[in-house]
């Protein structure tokens, strides 16, 4: 016997309303199409030859998911009196249930309790959550969740990407979902705006294209987060940096430097940041400014800003620049600027020279050199015909430290310098490292090596005693090999 039985036909479900249809995820047609099979949970990886592992023996779910599916939301939208988008998880699974029960009666289907509640977690995740990659944003060991078209879903998980069984039913579906993304934040995608940045009720990270310009099908990208906000103490269990490492970050934070991090795409310049930002006293007022909103600070006396698209017409865009021209008018203690990629740069380093030390930024970039390099790129797409040596003094002096992270060959994600940026010699900014990860060999797919002191006492150890910041004097003293740990 299948796993799903079926004695009668069905009846063609009843057309919906296109805001019904765009609020439970039902298409807007005539009768019920033939579609690929519905989502599993299950991960499978890849295999060394690039193929995609099956597992023996499974089957899939039929097409009568999609029948029981359809009957359900139908019936949903004959028989609430309120509207769907408005329940929570909890409310909304007690009104589904009884439809559910009945649509499973009319269908015919013999089930047992597991089948019947996975097919109930299914549709429930289809009309109240985010469809196929519900399950996906619940699992808690997955960091990255990565759609190239319906058919294909990859997740990241412990740093290494793995193909999942999960799919949508097809490029309409996955439409559906990105708009259910959206619609809470009042933003759209569309042919005439194809691309979006958004974000979800937990602060993940989304970004969406859809065609034309993606040839194989909507494509979304989905940066997860901790439910949890990770710790200085998870990042030094982790091995992302060592305790003498965070004592000097900490006490750099307390003393009001000026802190960009730096790295690559996926490196962990957010999580790092937010880490970072824990430092700074609740005494002080922070104003955060973001492309969309992600950190997570943990202080009382916050201002959080995030930019905003140009609406249909193509007007009212407010970009980063201009949140960071105009929170120097809200007497912030500290600016929080999730990312710098343009003109802002600009306006972030006349801030830190005009007395709003203590800010904090990332960058993307492959090395220290290269942020400073960067920097002086940015503040070029200012447009202010300015000379390159009155930009670097402006960056000398504005910025303290550099903290680079990298993703590693085995997934982690490990702090490999920390430079201080100290002044000008003739054309030249001076930058010292005052950290270095030396990597030591390979052993178990994982990195050995440690991030080690250079040796050199940092020039702001002075600026630190006169904020009464004591460190301990042997802390830059190299140490023992990273095998010994």
């Amino acid at each position: 016997m299948s796993l799903f039985s079926r004695s009668k036909p069905t009846e063609t479900p009843a057309l919906a309303s296109p805001e019904t249809a765009a609020i439970l995820d039902v298409p807007v047609t005539p009768a019920v199409q033939p579609l690929p099979p519905p989502p599993r949970k299950a991960l499978k990886p890849i295999s060394a030859n690039g193929r995609n592992g099956n597992s023996k023996g499974a089957a899939e779910p039929p097409s009568a998911f999609l029948v029981i599916k359809d009957k359900v939301q139908q019936e949903l939208i004959n028989d609430l009196n309120q509207n769907p988008a408005s329940l929570d998880q909890e409310s909304g699974r007690t009104l589904i249930e009884p439809i559910f029960g009945r649509a499973v009666v009319s269908a015919g289907l013999v089930l047992s309790r597991t089948e019947r509640q996975q097919l109930f977690d299914m549709i429930v995740a289809d009309i109240l959550g985010f469809g196929p990659l519900q399950p996906l944003l619940d699992d808690d060991s997955i960091s990255e969740i990565m759609v190239n078209g319906p058919n294909q879903i990859y997740a990241e998980r412990g740093g290494k990407l793995v193909m999942t069984d999960v799919k949508f039913q097809d490029n309409g579906h996955a439409l559906r979902i990105i708009e259910r993304i959206l619609a809470p934040l009042g933003r759209r995608v569309d042919e005439s705006s194809p691309m979006v940045d958004a974000r979800l009720p937990d602060g993940s990270r989304v970004n969406a294209i859809i065609p034309p310009l993606a040839i194989d099908g909507p494509t979304i990208t989905i940066r997860k987060f901790s439910k949890k906000p990770l710790s200085i103490e998870d990042l030094i269990r982790y091995g992302s940096f060592t305790e003498e490492f965070a004592k000097f970050i900490e006490a750099c934070v307390v003393s009001h430097l000026n802190i960009i991090v730096s790295g690559g795409t996926g490196s962990g310049k957010t999580t790092l940041l937010n880490v970072l930002s824990s430092f700074i006293p609740d005494t002080d007022r922070i104003v955060t400014i973001e492309d969309s909103a992600e950190l997570q600070l943990r202080q009382d006396h916050v201002v959080r800003l995030e930019t905003r698209p140009a609406n249909i017409e193509g007007k009212g865009a407010i970009h980063i620049r201009e949140l960071v021209i105009n929170s120097l008018r809200m007497r912030p203690d500290r600016l929080v600027i999730g990312e710098c990629r343009g003109g802002e740069a600009l306006d972030m380093l006349q801030a830190m020279n005009t007395g709003h030390d203590g800010s904090l930024s990332t960058a993307h970039s492959n090395s220290p050199r290269d942020t400073l390099t960067r920097l002086e790129t940015m503040v070029l797409m200012a447009g202010m015909d300015l000379p390159l040596r009155a930009i670097r003094q402006q960056i000398a002096s504005a910025i303290d430290l550099i903290v680079h992270i990298e993703r590693m060959r085995d997934g982690s994600r490990r702090v490999v310098y920390c430079t201080e940026v100290q002044n000008m010699e003739g054309e030249t900014i001076l930058a010292q490292d005052i950290f270095k990860f030396e990597e030591e060999g390979f052993e178990n797919d994982k990195i050995i090596g440690k991030l080690q002191p250079t040796g050199i006492r940092p020039k702001v150890l002075e600026r630190m005693k006169s904020d009464q910041v004591d460190l301990p004097p042997n802390l830059f003293r190299r140490t023992g090999s990273a095998r010994r740990m």
